[in-house]
């Protein structure tokens, strides 16, 4: 099993924290992990990204160059990196902020509404915790509970109500991928 991921959005969407977490998880579950962040000169408003690969094999490269899943939190990225999606991988979708849907027949496309769900809950800095969940639910590739588990380490020193919102957050968008699932069924 390997499973190659981009993870693109805005600078400031928590696209890299989001590869961060999904890797560092499956780091815990004993499968061989790259983490490849990539973000633009300008930061916070300008593109960022990152390759995930986790597999159950050595790893060659960290470079993704046959995408078995993108995650695309903007509209810019989901046009640069749709086309990456190899055929029968899946393409998740931000849906809050973008409205375009894929002209892509030869992949699964998903619609999560992350944006709103997490200014729902309260933290509009939750919408890369809402796509990690949704992205899980799609895949099964770590346990909720190993990333519970890494969310939890990653923010001990902060406010103990950011794990709650995170761990909600994974919650709510692997809720909103089991909704979607069920309709495509």
């Amino acid at each position: 099993m390997t499973e190659q991921i981009i993870m693109a959005g805005f600078g400031g969407q928590g696209v890299l924290s989001m590869g961060k977490i999904l890797a560092k998880a499956a780091l815990h579950e004993g499968k061989n992990v790259s983490w490849l962040p990539s973000y633009g000169p300008e930061m916070r408003g300008g593109t960022a990204n990152c390759n995930v690969i986790i597999s159950d094999d050595e790893i060659g490269t960290p470079i993704v160059t046959d995408a078995t899943s993108v995650l695309v939190l903007n509209r810019p990225s989901l046009a640069k990196f749709e086309n990456d999606v190899i055929p029968g991988g899946s393409l998740i979708v931000n849906s809050s902020l973008i409205s375009n849907k894929t002209i892509r027949d030869d992949i699964q496309a998903y619609y999560v509404p992350a944006s709103e769900v997490a200014n729902e809950i309260g933290d509009s800095r939750a919408t890369n915790m809402v796509m990690l969940g949704a992205y899980m639910e799609i895949t099964r590739i770590v346990d909720k509970d190993t990333v519970i588990k890494v969310i939890t380490e990653a923010f001990k020193n902060k406010n103990p109500k950011i794990i709650e919102l995170n761990i909600k957050a994974l919650t709510l968008g692997a809720d909103c991928a089991k909704e979607h699932m069920g309709a495509i069924a």
